[in-house]
């Protein structure tokens, strides 16, 4: 689990993950403040090997060279039982529904090298090759035996209807990563690591095919470094190129004399949805000066004080960002009255604490994962259904819901609960507590 801790100075930022006994002295921290947020913890990136390690990036490529080099049809035991490899097709990974589940439930389905090739051979498209696998990372397999498992993702978007054909034989199929989220269950720590993998490799698939040529003399880039970085081929350049972040802020604006915050309206959002306002971060300006300029751009309202809450990957943009990071603050409101620039918001207003909490007690958002998990059941057994998953959030009882806001997935969900909760004055307190140290 992962405690983090900021000041309103991005140069204070603490993490208290690296200090376990501050976690127990401090009479703040008795409650868990923040756990780790969907799409963050990939237990298979935590650390990178030394490029001498038998399961690092470098050995790793160079063992598939060798693989790729052998004839292994009559001979298996020249394939690496430890190489896994997830397909993805137009940016969705491959998944299956786990069996003798007492409810619907997925997982990612990894294919073994040989599987991998089999099904690739019939292909003109796509090719099992170095340059077609990106290197995910490395996990130990077992109970600490000293066997690991190294992880790889392929891009099969141009392999044909003929592989979906034959992988849904197996009852896998390609689901779209927003599918898998909603239909994680957020308490299950292995479903939200399968998240985390999915959401990392999605990020470098899309990177890798919106950076096909270099941006400084139009050459083709390369893979190097087993996918992780790309170079141009053009020997007059050789620039270097790598996985590219787009920093978001997020921020819930507080009203701390009136005991309100808030809240937008986007106009593609699902009817009665409300959330923080959002934006990215220009050139030139730090974490906070962004936050009080979006602020005051979209809805009019000076911000004073900004606060750290917490960040998220978020690599379920349009593909042309394939990885925002979102950087989440509370902001402090210094005026009140609201114009909305109607360009960007359908709406916005100040919500009361006990109108946000009924919106996080009327939301269903168990039911809405049972819902999506069920889905992805359904999908992977040949059956498609048109339910739209926004619906679960909208009825409890047969009553429509006034608003609802963002589910545990999102790093919206989690400002505006530590608001609700009380949290946010803690995380104030300790962020004064701490500023002198």
């Amino acid at each position: 689990m992962i405690f983090r801790l900021s000041f309103s100075n991005s140069s204070q930022l603490v993490s208290l993950s690296q200090n376990p006994r501050l976690l127990h002295s401090h009479p703040l921290l008795s409650m868990n403040l923040f756990k780790t947020h969907a799409f963050a913890g990939n237990p298979i990136k935590l650390r990178t090997p030394k490029p001498s390690d038998p399961f690092s990036p470098a050995s790793a490529l160079h063992t598939l060279k060798t693989l790729l080099l052998k004839d292994h049809t009559d001979n298996p035991s020249l394939t690496s039982p430890n190489f896994k490899i997830l397909p993805f097709r137009k940016g969705r990974p491959l998944a299956g529904s786990l069996k003798n589940s007492p409810e619907p439930n997925w997982h990612l389905a990894w294919l073994s090298f040989n599987d991998c090739k089999a099904f690739l051979e019939n292909s003109s498209e796509v090719k099992l090759s170095e340059d077609s696998l990106v290197y995910l990372g490395s996990d130990s397999e077992g109970d600490g035996d000293g066997v690991y498992v190294v992880y790889w993702a392929i891009d099969v978007t141009e392999a044909g209807s003929r592989l979906v054909n034959e992988l849904g034989a197996r009852q896998f199929c390609f689901v779209e990563l927003r599918t898998l989220m909603v239909a994680s269950d957020w308490e299950d720590a292995s479903a939200m690591a399968q998240l985390a993998i999915a959401g990392h490799a999605r990020s470098l698939l899309e990177w890798h095919t919106v950076s096909r040529f270099c941006g400084f003399c139009g050459g083709k880039n390369n893979l190097i470094d087993a996918g992780r970085r790309k170079q141009c081929s053009n020997e007059l350049c050789k620039k270097k190129i790598y996985p590219r972040v787009d920093p978001v802020v997020i921020m819930l604006v507080i009203d701390k004399e009136n005991d309100c915050v808030l809240l937008s309206r986007q106009s593609r959002f699902v009817p009665r949805m409300w959330s923080c306002l959002a934006g990215f971060i220009e050139p030139g300006e730090s974490l906070e000066e962004a936050v009080r300029r979006e602020t005051w751009e979209e809805t009019g309202i000076e911000v004073g004080q900004v606060v750290y809450h917490s960040s998220q990957p978020w690599p379920v943009g349009p593909s042309t960002m394939p990885c925002q990071l979102m950087v989440g603050f509370f902001a402090y409101a210094k005026s009140l009255d609201i114009n909305v620039d109607k360009v960007e918001l359908e709406d916005a207003k100040w919500h009361s604490r006990e109108d946000v909490k009924k919106a996080l007690t009327f939301a269903e958002y168990k039911k809405a994962q049972r819902t999506a998990a069920g889905k992805v059941d359904q999908m992977c057994k040949g059956v498609e259904r048109g339910q739209s998953l926004s619906s679960d959030f909208n009825v409890e009882s047969g009553e429509l819901a006034p608003m609802f806001i963002p589910g545990p997935f999102a790093i919206a969900h989690h400002l505006i609960s530590s608001w609700v909760n009380g949290a946010e004055a803690q995380v104030k307190q300790l962020a004064s507590s701490f500023s002198n140290l």
